[in-house]
Order: structure tokens, then C-alpha cells, then sequence
């Protein structure tokens, strides 16, 4: 399965340098692709392949390695929205 998330940032070009997203998403057998605004706004993306079922995929995401990498990647919580390919 493949999700795209949407969700605001601290820091854009943090976020991107970070290695935290591709390290946990991996972790879990997971691919990333990440995409930023064209506006220069701190609303960013990922596509993320090989998610399981979106139960697993938000479990994971509420593990305190799941918390501890959006922190360290300056994600706002609150902003995230998650769009499943259909």
C-alpha cells in the first residue's frame, strides 16, 4: 500500500536534511519520498511505499521511536493528514 501524509514543520530545510524519517520508515520496511511547498511554506509531504495496512502504519507512528522521530524532525502532530492511493 502507498500513502501520501501532509503536515507542517518547524524547520523545511531541517526537516529535509534529517536522516530520523528515513531511519524509523525503514525500520518498518517502508519507503520514503519527500516533497515541499511550492509556496515556501512550512507544509511538506511524503509518499510512502510499502506501508502494511494503516493500522500498522499509524501504530507505528504512536511508538515512542515514532514520537521521538517527528520531534527530532520538527513535526507538527496536529497537522498531519494522511490520503491512501486508491
Amino acid at each position: 500500500m502507498r500513502v501520501m501524509v501532509l503536515h507542517d514543520v518547524d524547520d523545511v530545510p531541517h526537516w529535509l536534511a534529517s536522516p530520523k524519517r528515513d531511519e524509523f520508515f525503514h525500520a518498518h520496511g517502508m519507503k520514503v519520498s519527500t516533497f515541499t511547498g511550492s509556496d515556501g511554506g512550512n507544509r511538506v509531504g511524503v509518499i510512502i511505499d510499502g506501508v502494511p495496512d494503516l493500522d500498522t502504519f499509524h501504530a507505528a507512528l504512536q511508538t515512542p521511536e515514532g514520537a521521538a522521530a517527528m520531534k527530532h524532525d520538527g513535526v507538527h502532530p496536529d497537522s498531519i493528514f494522511i490520503l491512501v492511493e486508491s
